[in-house]
């Protein structure tokens, strides 16, 4: 009996916590992509095998993105508060033990030092356990289907960004070619000008040619750094760190049938949606909460005195909250109005899912069509361009047309890159709005897409 005292005191210490310091990274982020966390490709992607020594492909890309972007480990982080309020909405509350101590203040025969011990229990914390923890567990699913939601518009922006800076390349490399080709014409031109045999106006056309592609240039160069700057952070490299990418970029179109399908399921099927469900199944269960707590609040207990005479007495203790003014219903009115408040937000977003992907279909039917015949277009005023760079080697052709030639081939190559890119915007977007993304079944939340 000695003992006890202490052996319950090292009882309660060893449940206790204790602190470890977690010092701030010192590191903006990766500076090589061999120093990134090791993707754990989501199951709910393709299946795909990531080699990184040569090169990065779109699918590399999406896979490093979901594993080391910032953003998402930050949600990560929000999980596993929501997980541990949902720990902590099914602890039990502690009892509350009560002491107390009086002393006479005049000794007398018979007199001795009086004592109180009660141990009492709030019984409707417990009643209420059940629409407490049931509201925090669907909390929780909530913001696991959220993290998948952004999983899910990461990979889509990881593709885009990949595609985006692949166009960015591709009108660099094209008016790299023009800028070399301008430039001996450029010479010839302000020669010309020099000696008198041109005036001004006369060589504004070529004066300007390649003074435009220049400019296109610079301004195709700012455009790159820009989604060049933004890839790098949304993989948690450096901005320093070579980040090599290869391959084409990624491309797709579901059929109508398939369209018509995936919106038949959209409500069971893509993050947010049921991420909004689940945060009205969470309303619904605070909903009953608070109606459960309109009834009285009792508190039972348990006690034993002795009085200063040395008389033991052992009783019992009951604590209600009489329901006169309050009886919650101010609680009532909140959760009913943010329950009807959920409701008209799901139905709005359903609306809008609805609304994009119908908008987006047309729009890459359009652009299918316009491809085409940019496509042929193009072709038709390139295999222009090469024969004029002959008849104008030889002689036949003079420079104002020459120029005119390549400009408008120029355009043309320069209008199909970024047609072929906004078409692939699209595609990636209707993917991502129909839940194409994942090919796992969401019975289970995200559990089998957990990077």
């Amino acid at each position: 009996m000695a003992r006890l005292p202490w052996l319950l005191v090292a009882a309660l210490l060893a449940g206790c916590a204790s602190y470890h310091a977690r010092p701030l990274p010192d590191q903006a982020g990766a500076r090589r992509v061999a120093d990134l966390d090791a993707p754990a490709p989501p199951r709910w992607l393709p299946a795909h095998r990531f080699d990184p020594s040569d090169g990065l492909d779109v699918t590399e890309v999406a896979t490093l993105a979901v594993a080391n972007d910032p953003d998402l480990r930050t949600q990560r982080d929000a999980l596993g508060i929501a997980r541990a309020q949902a720990f902590a909405a099914g602890l039990l509350p502690d009892p509350q033990f009560d002491a107390s101590m009086d002393f006479p203040r005049h000794g007398g025969a018979g007199l001795t030092n009086a004592f109180g011990l009660g141990l009492s229990a709030d019984v409707t914390a417990l009643l209420l356990r059940s629409s407490r923890v049931a509201a925090a567990r669907q909390q929780a699913r909530q913001v696991n289907l959220d993290l998948l939601w952004a999983e899910w518009q990461t990979v889509a922006q990881a593709r885009l960004l990949f595609d985006q800076v692949q166009a960015l390349r591709a009108k660099q490399t094209a008016l790299d070619a023009e800028q070399t080709a301008l430039a001996p014409l450029d010479q010839r031109v302000q020669a010309a000008l020099r000696a008198g045999n041109l005036t001004h106006d006369q060589a504004s056309a070529g004066l300007n040619a390649l003074s435009d592609v220049r400019q296109q240039l610079a301004d195709n160069a700012l455009a790159l750094h820009q989604a060049d700057s933004d890839l790098h952070h949304l993989l948690g490299l450096a901005p320093e760190a070579p980040l090599d990418l290869v391959g084409p970029a990624y491309d797709t179109m579901p059929t109508t049938k398939q369209i018509d399908a995936a919106l038949a399921a959209l409500p069971q099927r893509r993050p947010d949606l049921l991420a909004l469900q689940a945060g009205y199944a969470a309303q619904e269960a605070s909903l009953r909460g608070a109606i459960r707590a309109q009834f009285p609040a009792i508190t039972l207990g348990a006690n034993t005195a002795r009085d200063t005479s040395a008389v033991y007495t052992n009783g019992v203790s009951l604590g209600i909250t009489l329901p006169l003014f309050d009886r919650n219903r101010g609680n009532i009115a909140i959760e009913t109005a943010t329950r009807e408040q959920l409701r008209d937000d799901y139905r709005s977003r359903l609306l809008a899912a609805h609304g994009d992907i119908r908008h987006l279909q047309a729009d890459l039917a359009t652009l299918d069509a316009r491809l085409a015949t940019l496509t042929d277009h193009a072709r038709s005023l390139d295999a222009g361009r090469s024969a004029a760079e002959g008849a104008f080697a030889r002689g036949d052709l003079d420079w104002p047309t020459y120029l005119s030639l390549r400009g408008n081939a120029l355009a043309a190559d320069l209008a199909l890159i970024d047609l072929h890119q906004q078409r692939g915007t699209d595609a990636i977007a209707l993917e991502a709005l129909l839940g194409n993304t994942a090919l796992a079944s969401n019975s289970d939340d995200r559990k089998a897409a957990t990077p």
